[in-house]
């Protein structure tokens, strides 16, 4: 018997732990590798947009660094509701997805606090070379923006979640 269940374990210990995250698993996974976010916001004529960002996970949330001329950004400024969505690829198939209320720390500026913060994500997407990207491209205005969540669902493996089963007709 006690055989017969470690098989079936092992038969599905592709599948990876299953359900959502707790909260010390989800901080490591949104700190530790670096992971694309992608913003989702609502552009001038109310349809969504959704934008591939670097993000840093700190403060009980989330900064994004916009350019200057971004789109998104200005969306940010006019509808502070967005969407954030953090995943990675199999076999972990681990996920957060973030509904929050963005806020405009600094507007497009040169040398503000966001330098520090770029800096840091500089160097966790692109490692030692991160520098060699940021340092030429410091004269370029940007904004700093914090997303403070308001609702946060996580999911990592390979499985249904019980409300998506359907169990009778």
């Amino acid at each position: 018997m006690a055989e017969q269940a470690a098989e079936e374990r092992g038969k599905e210990s592709w599948r990876g732990k299953l359900g959502g995250m707790t909260r010390e698993e989800m901080e490591a996974f949104l700190t530790e590798a670096p992971w694309l976010c992608r913003i989702g916001v609502l552009d001038d004529d109310g349809w969504p947009y959704v934008q591939p960002v670097w993000y840093a996970y700190k403060d009980g949330g989330f900064y994004v660094i916009p350019r200057a001329r971004s789109a998104w950004a200005r969306s940010i400024q006019r509808d502070p509701r967005v969407y954030l969505l953090i995943d990675e690829p199999a076999p972990r198939l681990r996920k957060v997805a973030v509904k929050g209320r963005a806020r405009i720390v600094e507007e497009p500026n040169v040398g503000g606090q966001w330098v520090e913060i770029a800096r840091e994500m500089s160097y966790r997407y692109l490692g030692e070379h991160g520098p060699d990207y940021l340092v030429p491209t410091l004269n370029e205005p940007r904004w700093l923006v914090f997303v403070e969540p308001l609702e946060i669902k996580t999911w990592q493996g390979v499985g249904w979640a019980k409300r998506y089963k359907h169990t009778e007709w």
